[in-house]
């Protein structure tokens, strides 16, 4: 099954330019009636903005909406698509809200503004993989509890739990496609003495990347 990136987590974060507020929220999403029911959310929530103006993508079924909410066309529903579709970033949601500040922006301006807001939502909730992850039961000695961490580490995998006891039980979680290469670098290690339980695969977001 491929992989692919989508939001970590929920993002919030905002922008000013010549006193217009611009409002940036992102979520990850897995329809297109869990995106339309975020837009409205945010719509209620910010009843009293000039605009709240936002897209959505949808891996399944390859979707792609977006609305400038009364903003020229082209200047924020297609910036704010934009970012996502530049950073490969698949079912997500994002509405970018607008105060009136008063002073128009022109085109360029509210591109720009629309664009980089939605790229600060993104930044603030992160980005991860949709991949199939394995839940791996490790055993080790205390002498190579520092190697296997490090072995861990460059299968691409991420530590979750660490049970100290008569020896050292580490919870590892890897790329499913990563397994066999750890248990080979930890037979390698261990010259046969140690062996791998999976425990669990899932295809599930990931850590954070970025």
């Amino acid at each position: 099954m491929d992989s692919y990136l989508v939001p970590f987590g929920e993002g919030e974060d905002e922008f000013v330019e010549k006193r217009s507020r611009f409002i940036g929220h992102m979520w990850r999403v897995e329809s297109e009636e869990e995106a339309r029911a975020r837009i409205e959310e945010t719509k209620k929530r910010h009843y009293d903005a000039r605009h709240n103006c936002w897209c959505y993508v949808i891996r399944e079924g390859g979707v792609l909406r977006y609305s400038d909410d009364g903003e020229p066309q082209g200047t924020a529903g297609q910036p704010i698509l934009n970012v996502f579709l530049r950073e490969e970033i698949t079912n997500v949601c994002c509405v970018v809200t607008r105060y009136f500040g008063g002073i128009l922006l022109g085109a360029g301006g509210l591109t720009r503004a629309y664009g980089g807001t939605a790229k600060l939502a993104l930044d603030a909730g992160g980005v991860c993989r949709m991949r199939l992850w394995a839940t791996v039961a490790a055993p080790c000695t205390y002498p190579l509890y520092e190697r296997m961490r490090l072995l861990a580490e460059q299968c691409g995998g991420t530590i979750t739990d660490t049970d100290f006891g008569a020896d050292v039980l580490l919870t590892v979680q890897l790329p499913g496609e990563n397994v066999d290469i750890f248990r080979e670098k930890v037979t390698e290690l261990s010259a046969g003495r140690l062996e791998l339980l999976v425990m669990d695969e899932q295809f599930r977001p990931g850590p954070r990347e970025r």
